[in-house]
């Protein structure tokens, strides 16, 4: 698996050692100690991830990510930080974040993680469209749209919905959406899926009135 990874963290070690980490499994590293030239970097060469640390010198590193998706910049990223309660979790997903782990981390379980993550977004969609009622997902482009409206999905809630629309007829346990989404059911825990779930709904149906993903309890969701 060939792949260019950008690290953004401030403690030099724990950069390096996480460059020599990755490098010995073949994946081509650029390290940044602050934000500063990060944006530039994405723009202009073809990254496939980001590793992100959060308390960052000069800018909070979600607060960075989070202006990246706001200029359609959505390079996927793993959030790795010492914020670790449920609401700094959810914080980071809702920011833009695809990933989140806690310091300290095994670097085995976080190359799981980066692995698991860029075969999940490799994949490769044929053109054209998938609708289902007024949701159309633009293949090609990547792109969702509810009732004609575009709306800003991240790569992992587009995967989400995809396997939704695919299997409409189906309910998804979440063993399942672990393996098809995330890509690696034995690295992510069921809440994974619950807080994606979550947050996917609050942008297809913010007012909760169109209700298009049921939960199945005991069995796990479904579109209706």
């Amino acid at each position: 698996m060939s792949a260019k990874i950008v690290i953004v963290e401030d403690e030099e070690d724990l950069l390096e050692l996480i460059e020599y980490t990755l490098s010995k499994e073949k994946f081509d590293t650029v390290g940044f100690l602050n934000t500063k030239g990060v944006a530039q970097i994405l723009e202009e060469e073809d990254i496939d991830l980001l590793i992100m640390d959060r308390n960052l010198p000069g800018r909070e590193g979600s607060e960075f990510v989070a202006e990246l998706r706001r200029e359609n910049i959505l390079t996927p990223v793993i959030f790795l930080s010492a914020k670790d309660t449920e609401t700094d979790i959810e914080e980071g997903f809702m920011r833009g974040g695809d990933d989140y782990m806690t310091k300290p981390f095994n670097m085995k379980e976080l190359l799981l993680r980066v692995k698991a993550l860029l075969r999940r977004t490799a994949k490769k969609y044929n053109e054209g469209s998938l609708v289902y009622k007024d949701l159309v997902l633009d293949k090609s482009a990547r792109t969702l749209f509810v009732d004609g409206k575009n709306i800003d999905v991240t790569k992992l809630e587009f995967d989400l919905l995809y396997e939704f629309i695919s299997n409409k007829n189906s309910v998804l346990n979440r063993d399942y959406l672990l393996e098809n989404v995330w890509g690696d059911s034995e690295v992510y825990q069921y809440r994974t899926v619950n807080v994606a779930i979550n947050r996917l709904k609050e942008k297809i149906d913010p007012t909760k009135t169109k209700e298009y993903i049921l939960t199945v309890r005991g069995v796990g969701y479904k579109l209706c």
